[in-house]
């Protein structure tokens, strides 16, 4: 796709890679409404195009909320891991009866 001109309205900052930022949903929905806003009117973007990058940031949001609600489940589950630990450290051993006869 050849675009003639772009006259740019906005300052775009990128983040050279590994600098730690990810972007979010709403920098996905600032690039798209970019990407909409600049495209020639006589040969837009092709629909498939636009429904794969859809279908990829949905499951991508699908696939952080799923990772957040993970790393939930982690936390709790070290924080019973530890209160179990303490609460066996306090219980007292039982001890060992023999019996003579």
């Amino acid at each position: 796709m050849a675009v003639s001109s772009i006259t740019n309205t906005a300052n775009v900052v990128l983040q050279p890679a590994g600098s730690g930022q990810q972007m979010g949903q709403s920098d996905f929905l600032r690039l798209m409404t970019a990407q909409l806003s600049q495209q020639d009117p006589f040969n837009p973007v092709d629909n498939q195009a636009m429904v794969a990058q859809m279908a990829q940031f949905s499951s991508l949001a699908g696939i952080s909320e799923t990772n957040t609600t993970l790393e939930k489940i982690s936390a709790q589950l070290t924080a019973q891991t530890e209160l179990l630990k303490d609460i066996k450290a306090a219980t007292p051993a039982p001890t060992a009866t023999t019996e003579e006869g």
